[in-house]
């Protein structure tokens, strides 16, 4: 039998870019739970349903939300690493120690693990920041000197970006 002569090329569809925006001012309920912002909502409607991982931040006494799509990136950059070169394995296990999955529940909130919450320091009030593709969850006075460190944003801007290459180039 002959072929319609028709080939097909499959290709994957990309998802589309998270880019995540906006500070907001949360607080969080006697049983940890924070209410995910309307600003935020809004821009993770397609990936609420799939849930997040939160966990520790690297650099900062925050936590790290991240939508679970991130999350899969996230991890399949993991997976390359070498697990029989002692520094990479004990990398993924600092890294994941603590990444939790979380969903939101029927009335939008999000339960926030304890001990990640003694980690970061969170009490009442928070600040809520998207930051690309992930949000950080901040106490909200830790976010204020954070902001307040002595670090000359021009100079650091200047170390981080000035390499870059601008559009037209």
């Amino acid at each position: 039998m002959g072929g319609s002569g028709i080939n097909f090329l499959l290709l994957p569809i990309p998802m589309a870019m998270i880019n995540l925006l906006g500070e907001y001012d949360c607080k969080l309920d006697s049983k940890g739970r924070l209410a995910m912002p309307s600003g935020i909502k809004r821009q993770l409607e397609e990936h609420f349903h799939k849930g997040f991982v939160v966990n520790r931040d690297i650099f900062e006494k925050c936590l790290v939300l991240y939508p679970n799509d991130e999350w899969e990136k996230v991890s399949g950059q993991l997976s390359k690493l070498n697990r029989f070169i002692k520094k990479n394995a004990l990398f993924i296990r600092r890294f994941n120690n603590g990444a939790t999955p979380v969903a939101l529940d029927a009335s939008g909130r999000i339960l926030l693990p304890k001990a990640l919450m003694g980690y970061a320091e969170l009490k009442k009030e928070l600040k809520v920041c998207g930051n690309g593709e992930r949000i950080e969850l901040w106490d909200k006075d830790t976010y204020a000197k954070m902001l307040d460190d002595d670090v000359d944003f021009g100079a650091l801007s200047e170390d981080v970006m000035g390499d870059v290459p601008q559009k037209d180039e």
